[in-house]
């Protein structure tokens, strides 16, 4: 193993997060590389997301899934962006202060490791009620990749919290009608898109929950049951979007012998974790008072950078502005 082939820094995620600790990385002229365990960039973003309406992004009124992940790409590969997709971090260990990480492909040499996995490997929480697959991905969905699908079509959306509320928005100027499903009155998402909602025409089924689902006359019928009076009631739509949330999985993670508060990684204020050089940013970490938005793991990924680099070196300056790192970049292409 030579010194050209040990990385600086080692980012597990190609997601929002990690696509910009890696351009932040790069602009502290920290050799980088990410490690990616799906075929593609984007993370959940860009796999459950890609049309999907985000705001909460500084400088953009609404940016979809898509597009962020494009202008983060875009912004990465202004340097020399190395990133190893279908490649899955099996586990790490020191040798010689140095981090020798095992992938399913490979070993690779790295100094520090910042882990910005997200929520880990997920999966929609599915309906739990009987027949519900055989309705999947015509019906019923747990996801959208294609808005034309829902376009002058009766819908019906069920959950509480902000992707459920935020679908909700985005569809109804271009569905004929919305019903909204939810087992309780009151919504976890945000107050303002709550607010925006209600001024549409969507229909709101609460307290409601999902009893079964069957065919009729080539729509969908729906079969819902009162959370405090069991009455029931069926709504008769063309498609279905069930938003209850993820089930992650972060089995390998629990195995790199990191702290972990429940299924997150502890950090300090540095972003470091238990492992001395290892360092994580984004969903994936947990600390006293975090709020999991993209726009708090944006803020994250420089802290994670710097915390690493100061572990590599602990006499560099720590206090550098975007001016100083971009103004050498920019003479130099």
């Amino acid at each position: 193993m030579t010194t050209n082939e040990i990385f600086d820094i080692t980012i597990i995620g190609a997601g929002p997060i990690g696509l910009f600790t890696s351009t932040y990385a790069h602009m502290r002229q920290a050799k980088t590389q990410i490690i990616e365990s799906l075929p593609e960039i984007g993370g959940q973003v860009g796999t459950l997301y890609p049309t999907k309406k985000i705001y909460d992004i500084a400088g953009f009124t609404g940016i979809s899934g898509e597009h962020l992940i494009k202008e983060l790409s875009n912004q990465a590969h202004q340097f020399n962006f190395d990133v190893k997709l279908n490649e899955t971090v099996l586990h790490f260990e020191k040798e010689n202060d140095i981090f020798k990480i095992q992938t399913s492909k490979r070993v690779t040499y790295s100094r520090t490791i910042i882990i910005t996995a997200g929520i880990g490997s997920f999966q929609p929480r599915k309906l739990n009620i009987e027949n519900s697959a055989i309705f999947e991905n015509e019906s019923l969905f747990y996801n959208i990749s294609d808005l034309s699908k829902f376009s002058h079509k009766k819908i019906a959306i069920a959950g509480g919290g902000d992707s459920a509320i935020d679908w909700a928005n985005e569809l109804s100027s271009i569905t004929n009608q919305i019903h909204m499903i939810h087992r309780r009155d009151n919504f976890r998402a945000l107050e303002y898109n709550v607010t925006k909602l209600k001024n549409t025409d969507t229909i709101f089924e609460t307290p409601f929950s999902i009893q079964s689902l069957s065919k009729k006359d080539g729509h969908l019928e729906i079969l819902l049951k009162h959370s405090k009076n069991n009455l029931n009631k069926t709504i008769i739509v063309d498609n279905l979007l069930v938003n209850y949330g993820y089930l992650s999985d972060n089995k390998i993670i629990n195995a790199w012998g990191i702290n972990m508060d429940k299924k997150l990684i502890s950090v300090n204020s540095e972003m470091a974790t238990s492992i001395p050089g290892v360092f994580a940013a984004g969903d994936i970490v947990s600390y006293p008072g975090k709020i999991a938005l993209i726009a708090s793991g944006f803020g994250e990924a420089p802290t994670a950078v710097t915390g690493a680099l100061n572990f590599i070196n602990p006499k560099i300056n720590r206090t550098i502005h975007s001016t100083q790192l971009m103004n050498p970049h920019h003479k130099k292409n």
